[in-house]
């Protein structure tokens, strides 16, 4: 056990141990949830500041609870686990983590369990769509390899039903459900050209009554081929005033913009008005999201930017009515197209919201590991657990084995780019620091830990042993999807900061501080081993999105598969602040 778990924590926060990040403000975790101090979009005077969530929440869908004054959020997770992140509001503007309603991919199939216990980099849940209906939350997604899969709950924020394969079949993508006035059930959905090899175009079906299995065949509503508006997806299905409305993106990610489309029959045929688009503002897309009818009578629109690197964040629209068609953002002087708003009114609310965030920083203190954290793969508990004493350990995954006790196969793929416990969250802002506390416990040779900024290019720092000490080292791998290989700098030798006394499986100990300063795109890497004096730990990384999601932060611990004893990091905490 580390040391400084022998002594309270504010004792030492006290003391000036950690001096060097302490800054005023850096941590704010009070009664009424965390506030973060790199991005908080709730200006206090009744205004806020796109956007929303300053995360990566892809493909952002939102319902209306059963309260009517609280919403929950889900979005892509991929092959990330757990996936289907649940966030709640009371304003649409202060967000939290309350949950995940899938734990793993997919609960109840073996089959497809193994498959995603590697990292499956972009597979897995694509485009979900959350909804409220007779009493219960139900969430659709497409699976472009496996299917249409649907998870329900009465809670939002507590456990969800095991995954029902609605559709099985490739390429069905952007699910969404719409239960009509008379009970029945209808599915629109797009297409993931990669699987089908072809797209833009949307399809509408029936489902019975339960959302549980389709009854009809599917019928093209929508053909975007050949035009301006090719590459439509994301399609979200609604009913208002006796008109069916499908509102989608088009025109490509970053490229992109709004359709509303109406019609007075669900299958169509349906007439369609770009709603919003990028117009002069730095907002691009604006893609895919969720249509929001208040209780106080005012319609909202989420949606997603692509911001490269840092993934796809949430914005927040005004909606105003124009003869009947959904004008989103700035009003136009002319026509029907809004632009994103960068500041604008907070929408009605309860008079008890309060200021709140996404969770950043961890003590490691609770017995659970905290919401904001993910996993490249299904969760194995070999990978990690908490610690009674206010650490979170983090084993060493044996690289390219399976896990198993066996040598890796000489084909195996060790790189860290298919390790599955990279303990991993969102980046939360543009330009902020993390700085973590570590020990690293080494039983062999070249088991190594330490933290990392992960994607397509990816980079470590990491202390691995070699001999009776420890190297202090940069992992980085470029083009990691397409076959690039790691590379190693070693910038120093560090001695160990404590070695077992006993004869049975001993090991050496390394306790140290490392950093990450995230401005603009780029990380600069250092580390200390007081906790005050940090040095430059080698050259400035840039910054590179993962396949389908943002670059993630975390930590990491792995060592070359065989016989040994594990090694493992304990992290003490992981604080995200300023620079």
């Amino acid at each position: 056990m580390m040391k400084a778990k022998t002594e309270n924590k504010s004792r030492q926060w006290a003391r000036g141990v950690m001096a060097a990040i302490m800054l005023a403000g850096t941590i704010n975790i009070q009664a009424q949830g965390y506030v973060s101090q790199v991005w908080n979009p709730d200006n206090g005077d009744g205004t806020y500041t796109n956007p929303v969530i300053n995360a990566d929440y892809s493909d952002p869908d939102v319902c209306v609870g059963a309260s009517g004054v609280d919403y929950y959020l889900t979005a892509s997770s991929f092959q990330c686990t757990p996936g289907l992140p649940i966030l709640h509001s009371k304003d649409l503007v202060n967000w939290k983590i309350v949950g995940y309603a899938l734990k793993s991919l997919y609960d109840g199939d073996d089959d497809m369990e193994k498959h995603f216990s590697k990292p499956r980099h972009g597979e897995g849940v694509w485009a979900p769509s959350i909804r409220y209906h007779n009493g219960e939350y139900y969430i659709y997604w497409g699976d472009p390899d496996f299917g249409v899969f649907m998870v329900k709950a009465k809670d939002p924020a507590g456990e969800w039903s095991e995954p029902v394969c609605v559709i099985k079949g490739k390429g069905l993508i952007d699910t969404t459900p719409l239960w009509d006035d008379d009970g029945r059930c209808y599915l629109v959905n797009g297409w993931a050209n990669s699987r089908s090899r072809f797209a833009s175009v949307l399809t509408v079906r029936e489902l019975n009554a339960e959302g549980t299995k389709a009854i009809s065949d599917p019928v093209i509503v929508f053909d975007g081929n050949g035009t301006e508006n090719h590459t439509c997806e994301g399609p979200k299905f609604y009913k208002r005033d006796g008109w069916y409305w499908i509102m989608c993106p088009a025109g490509g990610v970053p490229t992109g913009f709004q359709l509303a489309m109406r019609s007075r029959s669900p299958y169509g045929p349906y007439e369609s008005k770009v709603v919003l688009a990028q117009g002069s503002t730095p907002v691009n897309g604006p893609h895919q999201g969720a249509w929001i009818h208040t209780k106080y009578g005012e319609d909202w629109f989420i949606h997603f930017q692509d911001k490269g690197a840092y993934g796809r964040v949430c914005h927040l629209q005004p909606v105003t009515w124009k003869d009947n068609w959904p004008v989103m953002g700035k009003m136009p002087a002319n026509g029907y197209c809004g632009e994103p708003v960068l500041t604008y009114k907070k929408p009605k609310a309860m008079p008890d919201v309060k200021n709140e965030n996404p969770a950043e920083s961890d003590e490691f203190n609770s017995t659970r590991l905290g919401l904001q954290w993910q996993w490249n793969a299904n969760f194995n508990e070999k990978f990690g657990m908490p610690t009674t004493w206010g650490a979170y350990r983090l084993y060493c995954y044996k690289a390219g084995s399976n896990d198993n006790l066996s040598p890796a196969d000489d084909n195996a793929d060790t790189r860290i780019w298919m390790v599955p416990n990279l303990l991993l969250q969102k980046t939360p802002a543009d330009n902020f620091t993390v700085t973590t506390k570590i020990r690293m416990t080494a039983k062999d040779q070249n088991q190594y830990g330490g933290i990392i900024m992960m994607g397509l290019d990816y980079s470590a720092l990491v202390v691995r042993r070699v001999g009776d000490s420890f190297q202090l080292q940069r992992i980085t791998c470029e083009k990691a999807d397409k076959g690039g290989q790691e590379t190693v700098d070693v910038l120093d030798t560090l001695k160990p900061t404590a070695a077992d006394a006993i004869p049975y499986h001993p090991a050496i100990h390394e306790d140290i501080y490392m950093r990450m300063v995230v401005a603009d795109g780029k990380v600069d890497f250092l580390y200390s081993l007081d906790g005050n004096d940090y040095k430059s730990a080698g050259r400035q990384f840039m910054m590179r999105e993962g396949k389908w999601i943002g670059a993630k932060i975390g930590l990491v611990a792995v060592q070359p598969s065989g016989t040994e004893d594990r090694g493992w990091i304990e992290a003490d905490w992981l604080r995200i602040h300023r620079q």
